[in-house]
């Protein structure tokens, strides 16, 4: 166990590091998920003449949750490792005794604490320039939060990672996060919240993962009701679907990448 851990905290300093060189553009990064933000001035502006159930500032403080989460749980994984089975350069990582899942794991990690002093001073101009939308969570609730924003950001990196096994057969298995990514858009309540949704639209979302990378642990930190053994049990529930599918690709790909001799 302290291996483990020693080894962790070495992947984890290393890839901060490394992180840190890029200070500029993980500014950047952060802007580029400034959508709910945008998103958020749109549906503030429908609330004032329309009936969603949501006052101007319940839309406010639910986007704003919306942007936290996305800072938390954005991931590129498919893309990096796309790029190291079509360039041959996964051979090296199949020598080490690691999984080389764990290196993009810990990249992200690491960009996450790279990136949040950035996304703290965009909350507080945030709040500087709509303090209507202030607001403090109880304890139990940012803890809940937390919970399942550790729970989205594993589901999120592990369903992309899946996706990525397919650059074993295809050069572009980016084209399916390409797909997947329209769906997520607008199912998983990063356009509008899921409680504006048809009732029969949103029930059928709820048996999807969409819901759990957005909308649920944003409405846990705004305070929103929630259904929280079904959240947390339908994140754990696909958490396993998709590592038993990425399990098996895995050792499927490996032979597909060893016969054709990258």
């Amino acid at each position: 166990m302290k291996q483990t851990i020693k080894k962790a905290l070495t992947l984890l300093s290393v890839y901060y590091a490394y992180m840190l060189e890029y200070r500029s553009e993980l500014i950047l990064w952060v802007l580029s998920g400034s959508l709910p933000i945008i998103l958020m001035g749109v549906w503030i502006q429908a609330a004032q003449g329309g009936k969603f159930g949501f006052t101007a500032v319940e839309f406010a403080r639910y986007f704003f949750a919306v942007f936290l989460i996305r800072q938390i749980t954005v991931v590129w994984v498919i893309y990096d490792f796309e790029k190291e089975v079509v360039e041959g350069k996964l051979s090296p990582r199949l020598l080490q005794p690691l999984d080389p899942g764990f290196h993009h794991l810990f990249t992200h990690v690491a960009e996450r604490f790279a990136r949040m002093p950035f996304v703290f001073i965009l909350i507080g101009l945030f709040f500087l320039l709509y303090p209507q939308a202030f607001w403090m969570p109880s304890l139990a609730n940012l803890l809940l939060f937390v919970l399942a924003a550790i729970l989205a950001f594993s589901l999120r990196f592990l369903i992309q990672y899946t996706f990525a096994m397919f650059a074993f057969w295809t050069e572009r298995a980016t084209a399916i996060e390409n797909v997947w990514f329209f769906f997520f858009l607008f199912l998983s309540g990063m356009i509008a919240p899921l409680d504006v949704f048809p009732e029969a639209v949103r029930n059928v979302v709820m048996f999807t993962p969409f819901p759990y990378l957005i909308n649920f642990p944003a409405s846990i930190l705004v305070g929103l009701p929630v259904d929280l053994t079904r959240g947390f049990l339908s994140i754990v529930g696909w958490l396993l679907v998709f590592l038993g599918a990425n399990r098996l690709l895995w050792r499927a790909g490996l032979k597909r990448y060893s016969g054709m001799g990258a």
